[in-house]
């Protein structure tokens, strides 16, 4: 049954699926959409992490109406007596804390008493974006002890928004090792690039400028700039910041 939004909830909706579609950084990004994301559900606290599969630790934090103390402290120590994001973080979907730990039982934990009250935390939702089943980047909101847990209506919005999430973070993250590869692959064939302009897009994926990439491939400057060019027109971009989406865009029609 579809969503009934009221006239304040589309208005937020609306403005949450504008700014994905937008240029941003990964950190704008998640800091535009906690801000919407807190008035349409009616919270009070935002955080926003991107996993980082290689160190097993949440890194890059982005919050809102939390002291920059305390998140210091999540990213040192908390994260690893974390009783609830472990269960969440396998979840695909929008997933409100009480559906992991029950609240009578969170608030005993030294996560809740020593962490989360701290700031005023007390009910919360979590989602997690997944691109190839790697964890990109989340978002956490949370009410304060004023407020009411989340219900399955909070969940299907959340969950409503998700996917455009989920894209702008693929668009704005780095490629990894493990899926690089198969993207130059993909994006070379799909567009007819020669050997040299793949080589050229995978150093495009990594951010590399056009004398980083003349120095690493000893070749020259007007040379990079003429295949650079070369891949913009045979792809069907104008800029750089595209590479990575078309690349997956391309996996996602396979």
């Amino acid at each position: 049954m579809p969503l009934s939004l009221t006239s304040s909830e589309s208005a937020e909706v609306f403005g949450i699926m504008e700014d994905l579609t937008h240029g941003y950084d990964n950190a704008e990004v998640r800091e535009r959409t906690g801000h919407r994301l807190l008035r349409l559900l009616k919270a009070d606290y935002f955080a926003s992490f991107v996993w980082n599969e290689g160190i097993g630790e949440f890194r890059d934090g982005i919050t809102i109406n939390m002291t920059d103390d305390n998140i210091s402290r999540y990213e040192e120590y908390f994260q690893y007596r974390d009783p609830i994001t472990p269960a969440l973080q396998k979840r695909k979907k929008a997933t409100p804390v009480s559906s992991i730990m029950e609240h009578r039982k969170l608030v005993k934990t030294e996560f809740f008493t020593d962490f989360l009250a701290r700031d005023g935390l007390c009910y919360g939702i979590n989602y997690y974006a997944y691109s190839y089943g790697r964890n990109i980047g989340d978002v956490r909101i949370w009410r304060g002890r004023h407020g009411d847990e989340f219900d399955q209506r909070d969940a299907d919005l959340l969950d409503a928004i998700g996917p455009a999430f989920t894209n702008a973070m693929r668009r704005c993250s780095p490629p990894t090792i493990e899926n690089e590869g198969t993207m130059v692959f993909e994006l070379a064939n799909r567009f007819g690039l020669s050997k040299r302009e793949a080589e050229i897009a995978r150093e495009l994926l990594h951010g590399a400028s056009d004398a980083g990439i003349a120095d690493r491939l000893c070749i020259s400057m007007p040379t990079v700039r003429s295949h650079v060019q070369s891949i913009f027109q045979k792809c069907g971009i104008n800029r750089r910041s595209q590479l990575f989406a078309r690349c997956v865009s391309i996996i996602h029609q396979k």
